[in-house]
């Protein structure tokens, strides 16, 4: 559901828009209106006698590593019928306008950056700086990495939901005391609902493409912990692994639920790589301006009880989605797609 700062920020890109000598009107549906569901907030764009109609789609802050959860939850359903998405956010790079363009995701944020294409219309402007109110404003936010950290633990074990909170906290890893503005937060906003005294998860596609988002922004950085060079990196199938210890995520794991994907970057979740592996495949540190046969080193964020779905050796399939998500490949986006349709798409319905 919008909440007030983003019906402010649709009316700030608004008026950035209308600053290129377009015509902007904003009409809102209340969710009684929309029939139940999320409140929409509907942007009509015109120049001439050329139109587009839009919902807005606000997400405040988007980022190379988040982009990919953003446009895969913003793209459209195989028989969707309504009005074209239109990321409205709070600024824009020149790097990430031009990404949005190649994934043909229109867009529109605070400054005046844009990019609306509709037959004969066509609006692009990248470059504009972020005004000193937006900075204050991203200042000022907070994300809520115990939130993340909760969902996950629900997305992997769905009988946790209604587990007491101390069974919660020990398979996310968080503290107890924190659980019960998590758990108000999450029901607030209907992730969780209570039925028969018994709380449910209201899973959906958007919610774990939300979650995906998040955790690029706020919690995947907080992960790496090394980075290293492999002679043996086209072995890596053959090392030595201990699910116990260290467990493939990101495309390596998804190459083993697909063997026609070949990785571009090994991700491995553990606490540390086995000093017999360093040895045995020559791995040493990467410098900061290498790309090519690197292995990262994320250390885990759940807890020891947390029950994984899936093979052991991979990490569960919403953190793979994640993390093939963030790479801003379209080649892993393709991927994490088909990783949805297969592993998720049950759990996480496209409603």
């Amino acid at each position: 559901m919008f909440q007030q700062d983003d019906t402010s920020l649709v009316h700030r890109a608004a008026q950035a828009l209308r600053g290129h000598g377009l015509t902007v009107t904003v009409d809102s549906l209340l969710p009684a209106e929309a029939g139940g569901g999320r409140a929409t907030t509907w942007l009509r764009v015109s120049k001439d006698r050329k139109r587009i109609d839009y919902t807005a789609e606000v997400k405040r802050r988007v980022t190379l590593e988040s982009l990919g959860a953003v446009v895969t939850q913003l793209k459209p359903p195989a028989d969707a019928g309504q009005a074209a998405a239109l990321l409205v956010t709070d600024h824009v790079t020149p790097q990430l306008a031009d990404r949005l363009r190649r994934h043909e995701q229109q867009f529109a944020d605070a400054a005046g950056n844009a990019y609306l294409e509709s037959g004969a219309l066509l609006v692009y402007v990248t470059g504009r700086k972020r005004q000193q109110r937006q900075l204050a404003l991203r200042a000022s936010k907070a994300f809520p990495t115990t939130r993340l950290k909760v969902l996950f633990a629900f997305f992997c074990d769905p009988e946790l939901v209604a587990a007491p909170y101390r069974m919660i906290a020990a398979a996310a890893d968080v503290a107890l005391g924190a659980l019960p503005a998590v758990v108000a937060d999450l029901q607030q906003d209907g992730s969780l609902v209570v039925a028969a005294r018994r709380r449910h998860l209201n899973a959906s596609k958007r919610l774990l493409d939300e979650w995906a988002q998040a955790y690029a922004l706020a919690l995947r950085g907080k992960t790496l912990t090394g980075r290293y060079l492999a002679q043996g990196f086209d072995g890596w199938r053959e090392w030595p692994l201990n699910p116990e210890h260290a467990r493939w995520g990101g495309e390596p794991a998804a190459a083993l639920l697909d063997d026609d994907f070949q990785p571009g970057m090994l991700t491995v979740y553990g606490d540390r790589l086995p000093a017999r592996l360093i040895a045995r495949e020559h791995l040493e540190l990467a410098g900061p301006l290498a790309y090519e046969h690197l292995v990262e080193l994320r250390k885990p964020f759940w807890g020891a009880t947390l029950r994984s779905p899936g093979p052991s050796r991979v990490v569960p399939p919403a953190l793979i989605y994640a993390d093939l998500l963030a790479t801003g490949s379209a080649r892993c986006f393709a991927v994490a797609q088909a990783i949805y349709d297969s592993r998720l798409a049950a759990r996480f319905p496209a409603i």
